[in-house]
């Protein structure tokens, strides 16, 4: 997993209009990227639920939210509109972008162990660069989390 400091990997991705997101172009705002593992399951909803009860607050530092899983543009619409999420969810179908980040990994549901999105989120700088890692999110009181560090 990237480390702060790293210099954040530049990806091109759809969001879930199917509009490309540059990361390279967002250059001179911070970012917060949050990789979840499926849109529209319980632990997913809860985390992007809680980004968008403070939605407003994020925006007022200036930072870039967006969501990112392996889900279809289509399926990152669908859990968009039905739970009213304003933020970009970006679809990374063959998660090149996860393995970037280190977000891709080894897992075990149940004695079963197979390979997945490692839920964390990466707070990139204004010239590009990773000024924190959150790994091993909990989904619950994140958004507060994440929104504390970026107010100070």
């Amino acid at each position: 997993m990237l480390q702060a400091g790293d210099p954040a990997p530049d990806f091109t991705v759809p969001d879930q209009n199917g509009n490309r997101v540059t990361l390279s172009e967002l250059r001179g705002r911070k970012v917060v990227l949050f990789f979840y593992p499926k849109a529209d399951t319980p632990g997913c909803t809860r985390e992007a639920c809680g980004f968008r009860d403070r939605y407003a607050e994020f925006e007022a530092t200036g930072a870039v939210l967006l969501g990112i899983s392996p889900d279809t543009s289509a399926d990152q619409q669908a859990f968009a509109t039905k739970y009213g999420l304003p933020m970009r969810l970006l679809a990374d179908t063959d998660h090149a972008v996860a393995e970037q980040y280190g977000a891709w990994g080894e897992k075990n549901n149940y004695g079963r162990k197979y390979m997945g999105i490692l839920r964390s989120t990466f707070i990139i700088d204004e010239e590009g660069k990773i000024a924190h890692v959150f790994p091993k999110v909990k989904p619950d009181g994140h958004a507060e989390e994440v929104l504390a560090l970026l107010q100070r």
